[in-house]
């Protein structure tokens, strides 16, 4: 090629070239340069290329210099050299040896390819890649994604967060080791008709945390075709709903207590008529209002606890809170206030309560200003290391007791319904010194050690 040829085809190049000394003098500036650097041809011939060169990065200079003296070329590499102006220019550079006709090095070409839509592209990208990252990252879902054939590749920090595994372990397949052993096989086998079907995919299951917890999940993935239609990505989340499943397996098992619960009371409301029919319209009226007020007290209280039980404590007080003040001051409370009933003891108990305090108001100790009520509750062990919970009314310094000749509704209340419900055993003493009821019963059939709620486990 001749010497005016090549000149006419670096001319015209969109690349700035460049060439200089071993001394680091510019020899040649084409137009491409001057475009690019923002000085012309006659201001940058006869100048050190250093001109162009930030000064933090001289000592790349010397590294070029000293690499095209040795004869080898400069491959390309990204770099930064300043405008006219005294902006930083990014720049791919390319180095090599310029040679005389003796093949002896004198001097060095430079091509420099202007990186500044690459750079802002690549910022773009970054950018993008990071608020990708972040709204992954955010948002309450486990987030994954999958190539066309379902092998996932990337999963959101949440993921690794909730399931303490690490990229390593995911890979080739290890979301499995997840998965709760009584589902995987039937997740793995829908997910797989899914890839193959190309299907929207949705699933219910649970997935293992890293304390070893299970959570229950809904599971779904849509896949992204390209023009031709042809699957290039799933993207899949979990979300966790075993709150919800809890709330709904509540509902549903608090319907189901309600209506056992109306059952009963209607049970109860009817029992009370058909043992009261022989009272007078007054005493019918009086008797029914204040056992449907008992029966009120004990449905606030299960209400309070979710219907799931009730503190023994909490039954007897509300049972004695339509006794006067001075009344309720005579009667003395002693146990753990811990200790819970089951609703359905818890409901009994109210009951059996509200009429002994009753009777006692009418003809017991309370019916004089000297009389007294003690009410005992605790849990005691037997000689078979079980235990037992045992509940007394005890009135004392009353009138002088005399047992009933026959037994009405009030002493089904207090004796066959607690025997019945509390599966154990009632004594009922008239002693002459004052009543005395007494309860002792399995503590495992009516006694919790708290409220119940719901346990996500259960739904495994």
């Amino acid at each position: 090629m001749d010497a005016a040829r090549f000149a006419a085809i670096v001319e015209s190049s969109f690349d700035a070239i460049v060439s200089k000394s071993l001394e680091g003098i510019v020899e040649t500036w084409n137009p491409a340069a001057e475009r690019l650097f923002g000085w012309t041809a006659d201001e940058m011939i006869g100048q050190p290329i250093r001109r162009i060169i930030p000064e933090d990065l001289q000592e790349e200079e010397d590294r070029i210099i000293a690499r095209i003296r040795a004869g080898a070329t400069v491959p390309k590499f990204n770099t930064t050299r300043l405008t006219k102006a005294g902006e930083l220019l990014p720049i791919a550079v390319t180095v090599s040896p310029v040679c005389d006709v003796d093949g002896k090095v004198v001097g060095a070409s430079k091509v420099a390819n202007d990186l500044r839509e690459q750079v802002r592209l690549e910022a773009d990208i970054r950018e993008k890649t990071e608020q990708f990252t972040a709204l992954a990252n955010n948002i309450p879902q486990l987030a994954w994604l999958a190539d066309g054939d379902g092998t996932i590749y990337w999963y959101n920090q949440r993921w690794f967060d909730y399931t303490g595994t690490t990229p390593d372990e995911m890979r080739d397949g290890g979301w499995r080791k997840v998965h709760h052993p009584d589902h995987v096989e039937r997740v793995v086998e829908k997910i797989e008709e899914a890839w193959a079907s190309g299907d929207l995919w949705e699933d219910t299951f649970p997935l293992r945390r890293f304390d070893g917890k299970y959570r229950w999940f809904l599971s779904r993935a849509n896949p992204l075709r390209d023009k031709s239609g042809q699957i290039t990505l799933w993207c899949g989340t979990n979300t966790d709903i075993t709150d919800e499943l809890e709330a709904k397996n509540r509902i549903a098992l608090l319907m189901r207590e309600v209506n056992h619960r109306s059952r009963n009371m209607l049970a109860t409301i009817m029992a009370m008529l058909n043992r009261s029919k022989h009272l007078s319209r007054g005493e019918l009226a009086e008797a029914l209002n204040r056992r449907i007020i008992a029966l009120a007290s004990n449905q606030e209280i299960l209400n309070g606890g979710d219907w799931s039980g009730a503190r023994l404590v909490d039954v007897l007080s509300a049972q004695i809170t339509h006794l006067d003040d001075e009344l309720r001051s005579r009667i003395r409370l002693s146990g753990p206030d811990e200790l819970v009933l089951r609703a359905s003891q818890a409901e009994a108990l109210g009951l059996a309560v509200h009429e002994l305090a009753t009777n006692a108001e009418k003809y017991g100790a309370l019916s004089t200003a000297s009389g007294n009520v003690s009410i005992d509750w605790k849990v005691a062990d037997t000689a078979d290391d079980d235990k037992v919970i045992e509940i007394s009314w005890i009135e004392s310094d009353g009138p002088e007791v005399v047992a009933p000749t026959q037994a009405g509704f009030g002493t089904l209340l207090i004796k066959r319904n607690i025997e019945q419900v509390f599966r154990g055993a009632v004594v009922l003493n008239y002693e002459q010194r004052g009543l005395e009821w007494k309860v002792r019963a399995p503590a495992e059939q009516c006694v919790q050690t708290e409220i119940v709620r719901v346990d996500p486990q259960t739904f495994l």
